[in-house]
């Protein structure tokens, strides 16, 4: 298949590496495009991802089987897409999809079946469950057992829409909120509705805000005022609560062990005017010279909550995954418990709605005997909205919470005894 200029061959390249190489999305990169066709190409391949069951379904009932070439089935795939849930133009998303085949019997059974989805595909995907069959089975049982039948329902629906854009804007620059139209929300992020390079809104080159989601940004918050204090932010890169921290006048610490990553923090950091001591290191391993006032901990995860902007990681992550992940957050916690000085606090969180990520962590050791209690988050503290809160005075988001929607975050905070 060629990859030249043609953001169709872009996004098919995108399906290859995801669902035949189980790479993440960001990892196949659109350099060689330009402009439009580099957001067409991003667009096709994140829809594909976002509805790969309802297409999946209805490419295949077109099919006495399955094609054994999975790059013809990737093309089935787009396809498919463009004429279901992108609105191409059926006679440009057929054309341009059969010149992507290299074979003769190739086209022939692209446009076949592509002009059966223009005339039956519309009412077939009408009669579809949208929520249930673009969600793999490991998922919905896991959040049909965590939050019930009708919130997991909820959830799942949420993560087919397109997300807004939500900012951290610095103290004392809240006026750009006229500037970029955006709304704020009640704890305290700025939602935008526009689309576009984000390096073209105003404000960007200035340093005046930062992307993060909503719900991202509130763990930071839950260490309240860092003024002048020593904090650790463990697993800190790309530096989106790093920023937070050193906004709010905090002597940061950022570690993390991935020097790409590391340098897209430093980046940031030069963009916004901040200052943190940066450290290269495997936060299980590495000490500090002394005790900090508080640690950050943002661990490594299945990521499930953010699949509502990173749809590729419903297929990439498995039940399995989150296990091994699991011990890597327990590790990361006792280490974190000696980071902090006796009557500091500890921040927990992750960007996964599986409990054994979450809430099944800190259980764990509070139960262990660990020199540690449970400093339960108030409804004051996430902008009044006590649904953000569980029964035990955790921080639990999920992507329902919020008109337009909002990462699924955990969080906990501790105090070192």
């Amino acid at each position: 298949m060629s990859m030249n200029l043609n953001p169709r061959a872009a996004a098919a390249r995108i399906l290859q590496g995801v669902l035949g190489r189980g790479l993440p999305m960001d990892e196949t990169p659109l350099a060689r495009l330009d402009g439009r066709d580099r957001a067409f190409a991003r667009a096709l391949a994140v829809t594909t991802l976002r509805r790969l069951g309802q297409i999946d379904a209805i490419v295949t009932s077109f099919l006495e089987h399955p094609p054994r070439d999975a790059a013809l089935m990737d093309m089935l795939r787009l396809g498919a897409c463009q004429l279901l849930f992108l609105g191409t133009p059926p006679h440009a998303a057929v054309s341009a999809t059969v010149d992507l085949a290299a074979k003769r019997s190739q086209k022939r059974l692209l446009n076949a079946v592509l002009r059966r989805i223009v005339r039956q595909g519309p009412g077939l995907a009408e009669a579809q469950d949208p929520a249930r069959l673009n969600t793999p089975d490991w998922l919905w049982d896991s959040w049909r057992a965590a939050y019930g039948e009708d919130t997991c329902r909820l959830i799942a629906a949420q993560h087919l829409e397109v997300p807004p854009l939500d900012l951290t804007v610095k103290e004392g620059r809240q006026a750009l909120a006229d500037d970029l139209g955006g709304t704020w929300l009640a704890t305290g992020s700025l939602r935008l509705a526009a689309r576009g390079p984000v390096s073209r809104l105003p404000g960007y080159t200035e340093g005046d805000w930062w992307v993060q989601d909503a719900a991202a940004a509130l763990p930071a918050k839950l260490l309240g005022d860092v003024g002048g204090r020593r904090v650790i932010d463990l697993c800190a890169a790309p530096g989106g609560k790093t920023a937070q921290l050193a906004a709010a006048g905090a002597r940061v610490t950022a570690v993390d062990r991935a020097p790409k990553r590391l340098r897209r923090l430093e980046e940031n950091l030069r963009r916004l005017a901040l200052e943190a001591t940066i450290v290269e290191a495997d936060a299980a391993r590495w000490l500090p010279p002394e005790p900090a006032d508080a640690v950050l901990l943002d661990v490594p995860c299945s990521a499930t909550g953010a699949i509502r902007r990173h749809p590729d990681i419903a297929r990439l992550k498995t039940p399995a995954e989150v296990k091994v992940l699991a011990e890597v957050q327990d590790r990361l916690l006792i280490q974190a418990l000696a980071m902090v000085k006796p009557g500091g606090v500890i921040v927990y969180c992750a960007c996964s709605l599986e409990p054994e990520e979450g809430p099944d962590r800190i259980s764990k050791l509070l139960g262990s005997g660990a020199p540690v209690e449970r400093m339960p988050v108030s409804a004051d503290e996430v902008g009044g909205l006590d649904r953000l809160l569980t029964a035990q005075g955790d921080l639990r988001t999920l992507p329902c919470h919020m008109d337009g929607g909002m990462d699924g975050f955990y969080a906990a905070r501790l105090k070192r005894i």
